[in-house]
């Protein structure tokens, strides 16, 4: 019915990587804040290709193949077009730092140097830090012609030394490994005034490397910066009789030994020294990628907090809920009605403060909770562990799976198990994304369940920049589903067939065919002459049964608006459906992350949040939870947010399928959304104290 209806995925992502590129672009944003948007972009790509390009060219290479020549030809000429696009983006990039960033810094009073620019003072300072800081971190390792090159890790910065005889003219080859895990990308250079002079790391070891190849016959050094990229996707295989954590740990290996997909390399590297280095990699002529002098500007995302404070964006006071921070218990609270929390403008610890309660709660009984993604030093494990120690039974779902943080989860799986509580990892051949936590109290010789539910994950650290909706809740539509929820899961996959879902949406049981439904009933509606209305928000909208029976809606004449952070696949811009359906981006200083799903239901709205994005692996291949909500006050914020998010006028681009990224203005008053979000539930507050 529709012609060109689908937007690859891939494409689609990089449109949503530009826009965080326009970021950095964006003169109105603080100076500081461009470059973290610069690291952020950085981040992201990397993780783009150690994932998304890596799982393409696997496909390519796979030996027994399923794969037709036509399907092996699509996905070369997408990985072509992921190449140009890339590169377009780089040039971008570097004109944003060079012509743009670094003279605005300067005029601040921030000055980049490398190693070249050093007057006599100033490199006398770094020698210093490097002897007495950096040398005893770095091990370098020399290069042998005759033999391969030792397996460079993933996304690690190196030097690419050249050593050289002047006399003799004899040159052997080294790599040095940056330890930016240990140290900071950055130096700030001391006894400076009204000024900051700042040195990268790469540049403090260049500035030394006489002093770090003393021991050898050379006196000359040039060094390039080159980075691998690998392919970080994990094989686990399907042996029954091993553990999901024994699976995890075995693929984690694997990884580190994963197949090269992009040799990034600073552009001016001498051309004997870049066909050393690319002779020994086994990696496709598109994976070689020149670049700057600098890579894993990642790092950028922690840049040095100096100069004024107009450089970074003013810091948001939390906003307070008076009915919580009056009440002596939150369980009073919940008792009474439900309450919404909408991060980073309230405050994570409200979430903190309901484990914490939980823990010294005479009537507390059991905890369960389904986690994700967890911060380093995570106040959520210890109110858990907290919560064992008192004597409560504390049930912990940890997904291990949980890309790049397995590591990470592996540690607090096995601290949570070694303090008492009863550790579930995961389920056979699908990842565990909800994220609810669920506490059971008996007072009075009554059980009463009380539910947390949320779009994001239990992260201290991410809630600051992450926005999601998180519902305190002990209606028991929603307790039940969340009790039926952690059974599912306890006896997975069994329970799949067998566990019915009255009230919530939980993937992959009931999530697909209830929003069908729902899209389908706002068709009907229209039908009989009624008003039919969706808003959809989330990240990713990629399932194509989806995408199709959004379509149908939009034709029938629901008016559809959809607000789509990163891939959307969906092109509302075709002939069919251009005006019938509005598809944005919002990129702005937080990350938007709530799922939202809103229907009009004549009239009578029904409203869901959860953690599912409408993607095939969450509607079919992951365990996802999403909560009906039931407050008609909740229901009305809910509504209003979502409004507000399709009137931004200054932070919303167009999802047109071209990545365009063509920012939405209008003649209407300057609106940006997170900013009005932050004043509509201040002006709540305001009106929840002047009733007290």
């Amino acid at each position: 019915m529709y012609k060109k209806l689908f937007v690859n995925r891939e494409v689609s992502w990089l449109g949503f990587n530009g826009r965080v590129l326009q970021e950095a672009a964006d003169h109105d944003v603080p100076l500081l804040e461009r470059l973290r948007f610069l690291g952020i972009f950085s981040n992201n790509l990397d993780e783009f290709f150690r994932v998304r390009v890596a799982t393409n060219r696997r496909l390519l290479h796979l030996k027994k193949s399923t794969l037709s020549v036509e399907q092996k030809k699509e996905i070369k000429k997408l990985l072509e077009k992921v190449q140009e696009i890339v590169l377009d983006q780089q040039t971008e990039f570097n004109r944003i730092y060079l012509k743009e960033l670094l003279p605005a810094l300067r005029q601040e009073g921030i000055f980049i140097v490398n190693e070249k620019e050093l007057n006599e003072q100033q490199a006398e300072a770094v020698r210093t830090y490097f002897q007495e800081t950096v040398v005893n971190r770095l091990f370098p390792i020399l290069l042998d012609p005759g033999k391969p090159l030792p397996v460079l890790k993933d996304g690690s910065i190196y030097l690419a030394v050249r050593l050289r005889n002047s006399t003799t003219r004899a040159f052997r080859y080294a790599l040095v490994a940056l330890p930016t895990s240990i140290l900071s990308r950055f130096f700030i250079i001391p006894g400076e005034q009204d000024r900051h002079t700042i040195i990268l790391l790469d540049d403090v070891i260049r500035a030394s490397l006489d002093l770090l190849f003393s021991s050898l016959d050379y006196n000359e050094f040039t060094a390039h910066t080159i980075k691998i990229t690998r392919d970080a996707e994990m094989d686990l295989d399907t042996d029954i009789s091993a553990s999901v954590l024994d699976k995890v740990k075995k693929s984690l290996h694997q990884r580190k030994l994963g197949a090269p997909v992009r040799f990034i390399y600073d552009a001016e590297i001498p051309a004997d020294m870049l066909s050393f280095l690319a002779s020994r990699l086994k990696i496709d002529a598109q994976g070689i990628i020149p670049g700057q002098r600098y890579h894993n500007f990642r790092d950028f995302m922690k840049f040095p907090k100096v100069g004024g404070a107009e450089l970074l964006y003013a810091p948001l006071e939390p906003l307070r809920i008076p009915e919580l921070d009056a009440a002596t218990s939150v369980f009073d609270v919940m008792d009474r009605k439900d309450i919404l929390l909408h991060h980073p403008y309230h405050s994570f610890g409200y979430v903190i403060r309901l484990l914490r309660e939980a823990a010294i709660d005479p009537w507390v009984k059991h905890i369960h909770i389904s986690l994700y993604r967890i911060a380093e030093n995570s106040s959520i494990a210890n109110a858990l562990i907290n919560a064992v120690k008192n004597g409560k039974k504390v049930t912990v779902v940890m997904e291990l799976r949980a890309r790049f943080d397995e590591e990470h989860n592996i540690f607090w799986a096995n601290k949570l198990k070694e303090e008492g509580a009863e550790v579930i990892h995961g389920v056979s051949g699908y990842k565990v994304h909800s994220k609810c936590c669920l506490i059971s109290r008996t007072k009075g010789g009554k059980n009463k369940l009380y539910a947390h539910v949320s779009t994001g994950n239990y992260n201290d650290d991410t809630s600051r920049v992450y926005s999601d909706l998180g519902l305190l809740t002990s209606q028991k539509r929603i307790t039940a589903d969340s009790q039926k929820l952690f059974r599912l899961i306890r006896n997975f996959p069994a329970a799949v067939n067998r566990v019915k879902f009255s009230h919530c949406l939980v993937s992959p049981v009931n999530m697909r065919g209830r929003i069908l439904e729902l899209i389908l009933q706002e068709k009907e509606l229209v039908k009989a002459g009624k008003t039919g209305r969706i808003i959809m928000k989330m990240n990713s909208l990629v399932d194509e049964t989806m995408i199709r029976a959004l379509a149908d809606a939009a034709a029938a004449g629901v008016h559809i608006d959809l607000v789509v952070r990163g891939s959307c696949s969906l092109k509302a811009t075709t002939k069919e459906l251009e005006g019938r359906i509005k598809a944005i981006s919002i990129v702005d200083r937080f990350l938007e992350h709530s799922r939202i799903y809103w229907f009009g239901n004549n009239g009578k709205p029904i409203i869901y949040i959860g953690s599912a994005d409408l993607m095939t692996r969450n509607i079919d291949l992951r365990v996802e939870l999403t909560v009906p909500i039931l407050d008609t006050a909740i229901a009305r914020t809910i509504t209003a947010l979502l409004e507000l998010q399709m009137d931004d006028n200054t932070k919303a681009r167009v999802q047109d399928g071209k990545i365009s990224n063509r920012y939405i203005h209008n003649s209407a008053p300057l609106l940006r959304s997170q900013m009005a979000t932050y004043e509509l539930l201040a002006r709540q507050q305001t009106g929840a104290k002047a009733e007290e």
